[in-house]
């Protein structure tokens, strides 16, 4: 939870976790969605004494716990493992600047369309399976920076041409990556946001 003491990182082997941050006024606002492979709470290896945001299970999962002197100790002692976690912080780093980018120069629709193609794992190294996105528009629309009204317009658009399936979890097609890829008129909005 937000603002309790960070002295641990923590590994998600089996499920997904949202990270919502609360600003001192309330507001929440949806900051990532955290898979199969991924850490969390790694602040705590930087002096780090508050955790910054609450994690939430987004349905079952499996996540182990490292307490901050077995991280730095792992860190130090075992290559691979430290390897490991280079490439995660790595990783990590890149998708923050792409999504300051995304956020920066494209409009609310091209944004909602990535970060769909994102939840659903197209574009992820490895053989990871496309899998269906369970969230709700609000909170699509938190993680894009837009109202819930036009995550819903832009996604009746995209139902409409076939670029998803949706009712209860979202089913994103191959055909919204190769509308993004390519930039055709219909998933380009004329308005910024």
């Amino acid at each position: 939870m937000q603002g309790e003491a960070a002295d641990s990182v923590h590994f998600i082997q089996e499920g997904r976790i949202k990270a919502t941050v609360t600003s001192e006024h309330g507001k929440e606002a949806v900051v990532a969605i955290f898979g199969k492979g991924q850490f969390f709470g790694e602040g705590c290896l930087t002096d780090q004494s508050l955790r910054t945001a609450t994690m939430s299970a987004l349905g079952d999962c499996q996540i182990s716990s490292i307490t901050k002197a077995a991280m730095i100790a792992a860190l130090s002692n075992q290559p691979r493992f430290s390897q490991l976690f280079m490439d995660h912080l790595l990783r990590r780093n890149s998708r923050v600047q792409e999504d300051v980018i995304d956020q920066l120069f494209n409009s609310s629709e091209r944004r909602l369309a990535r970060l769909l193609l994102l939840l659903a794992n197209y574009g992820k190294e490895g053989d990871s399976p496309i899998v269906p996105v369970i969230l709700s528009q609000e909170t699509l629309a938190d993680m894009i920076g837009t109202t819930r009204s036009r995550v819903s317009f832009f996604m009746n658009k995209f139902r409409k041409l076939g670029l998803i399936d949706y009712k209860g979890q979202i089913d994103v097609h191959q055909s919204l990556l190769n509308a993004v890829l390519h930039d055709k008129p219909e998933i380009r909005a004329d308005e910024p946001a």
